[in-house]
């Protein structure tokens, strides 16, 4: 699994349930290495916030996008700039903070496969075809806190920090424990990992499966300028 966590760029999708968010289905290409180059479009398929949505991260700028219902809440603009700062104000001059999203677009969700070893019930569940290769299914259990403490053990610092980052967002959504199941191909690389999260009072409506596309291929992500209300940028 280790093959897959340190590459330097990789392509997914994910679908799933999210919350608020509703029944998503996202694909992401991302460059882990310095400069950071990610592109992360997403679609909310059913709830208040039905549309389709793009992030960019280029330079250490963020650009956003929308189509929908989701372009009024970003005030009419195709396509914004939250600069390269966390803190972003909006155009009705609300501070906001953008620091998540930047977190999302630039994440590499292969780290979270590396949690399935700070599980105690680890099972091999058997061989299984994913997108055409053959893979070995794995499932196990942990709670945040175990996964936390097992940081301790992570010696790249990246990998520690990445890990640390997704941890933080599972428990701001309430997530006290996670149940993980990965499918390793021959190569040893994560072919899909699924997570399922479950809080105090329950399983929550959080589910993701990442299915990981491509690994090492280069990637090249254009910026955007933001545009007026109406003139739409081309993707």
């Amino acid at each position: 699994m280790a093959k897959t966590e340190d590459v330097t760029s990789l392509s997914y999708r994910v679908t799933g349930r999210f919350p608020e968010r509703g029944r998503i289905a996202d694909e992401a290409t991302v460059r882990t290495t310095q400069p950071v180059a990610a592109r992360l479009r997403t679609a909310n398929l059913t709830g208040d916030q039905q549309g389709e949505s793009e992030l960019r991260l280029v330079d250490g700028v963020l650009y956003g996008s929308a189509t929908g219902d989701m372009v009024e809440e970003m005030g009419g603009r195709h396509w914004i700039s939250y600069g390269p700062n966390a803190k972003f104000t909006t155009h009705g001059g609300l501070r906001m903070d953008v620091g998540g999203l930047r977190d999302q677009v630039s994440r590499n969700p292969a780290r979270e496969a590396a949690f399935l070893a700070a599980a105690e019930d680890v099972k091999r569940i058997g061989s299984e075809k994913v997108d055409g290769a053959h893979t070995t299914h794995y499932v196990g259990t942990a709670t945040v806190d175990e996964l936390r403490a097992s940081l301790d053990e992570v010696k790249d610092k990246t990998a520690r920090e990445g890990r640390r980052n997704s941890l933080d967002q599972y428990e701001k959504l309430g997530v006290d424990e996670l149940t993980l199941d990965v499918w390793v191909d021959g190569d040893d690389r994560i072919k899909r990992l699924r997570t399922q999260g479950f809080g105090r009072h329950g399983t929550l409506d959080l589910t993701f499966t990442f299915t990981f596309l491509d690994h090492g291929k280069a990637v090249t992500v254009r910026r955007h300028e933001p545009t007026t209300p109406r003139t739409c940028a081309s993707p």
